[in-house]
């Protein structure tokens, strides 16, 4: 059977039984049309380790209309792509190349730009709750941090997804798995604090205060969007004098860092934050290497010499 033939009905797999989003679908079309393009469709049994070797060099010498290459990590997820169309023709008994075959293109570690507590506290400091903007802010910055929630699991929050007398609430992430979300006590006030401010009724949990938006009363249209938060994050780390580029997922990382920082074990991160393999979680662990080197030269007696 030729790839293209199959293509449509391994795409269908990812999204209904493997609950990737029609993002995810779309990415993985794309990057498994081009290894169509590349072997001018091939039947799947013709797939050899051969085959792949020449479609790597071809993916690294890729350039786009705009004569812009392919970058590494850009490179790896064509070949995920095809890894897992791969592992799908295996499940089906579907003679191809076995997906083993095809190795990840080694990349540089992912560096991990985080806030210390006392930064974020500037942040804090510099919200004026004065105004209903400024109590949405609070709440936001304070959910943030002490959630470790995505962009855009956040913006798609409604009143009633978020329970602030637990302090607890699930939420559904990436691959529409769920996870439970906790939340300090200080965040939960300051959620009720700026619910308590407002006067309507809409559903989201975050509004957009903008000019055009608070012309219309429809939910969806005056809810906050994921542009918007890196706005106000922005706002903020101006006036804190944070030089550092910070964005709504530095708060995540934050969140990771200083849970590992005050004892937290790798595999218990790793479920707050939702991730599906415990190497996503590990890029935290080398920002954490520096504070336990403090932590044993403070507490680890040292031998006096003797002659």
């Amino acid at each position: 059977m030729y790839m293209s033939e199959l293509l449509r009905d391994y795409i269908e797999h990812l999204e209904v039984e493997g609950g990737r989003s029609a993002r995810t679908a779309e990415n993985y079309t794309l990057y498994l049309e081009r290894f169509v393009e590349f072997t001018e469709d091939i039947t799947v049994d013709k797939i050899t380790s051969e085959i792949i070797r020449k479609y790597r060099l071809w993916l690294n010498r890729y350039k786009n209309n705009n004569d812009d290459e392919l970058a590494i990590i850009t490179q790896g997820y064509h070949l995920i792509a095809l890894r897992g169309f791969l592992g799908y023709l295996s499940k089906r008994d579907i003679p191809s190349l076995s997906p083993d075959k095809i190795e990840l293109p080694k990349t540089a570690r992912k560096q991990v730009t985080f806030l210390h507590y006392d930064e974020i506290e500037r942040m804090l400091e510099h919200i004026d709750t004065s105004n209903e903007v400024g109590l949405r802010d609070r709440a936001l910055v304070e959910l943030l941090f002490s959630s470790g929630l995505r962009v855009s699991e956040l913006v798609n929050l409604n009143r009633d997804h978020i329970n602030t007398k637990r302090r607890e609430f699930m939420v559904r992430g990436k691959g529409q798995k769920d996870r439970p979300i906790f939340i300090s006590e200080s965040a939960a006030n300051h959620v009720d604090n700026y619910l308590m401010a407002r006067i309507d009724n809409l559903p989201p949990l975050f509004l957009s205060y903008s000019r055009n938006n608070i012309a219309s009363m429809s939910g969806d249209y005056r809810r906050l969007t994921a542009r918007s938060v890196q706005r106000v994050i922005n706002k903020y780390t101006r006036l804190a004098g944070i030089t550092k580029h910070v964005s709504p997922h530095t708060m995540r990382h934050s969140f990771a860092t200083d849970l590992l920082m005050n004892g937290a074990d790798l595999r218990s991160v790793q479920a707050m934050l939702g991730h599906s393999n415990i190497s996503t979680t590990q890029i935290y662990t080398h920002v954490t290497d520096q504070h336990l080197r403090e932590i044993y030269e403070k507490f680890h007696s040292e031998t006096s010499e003797q002659d």
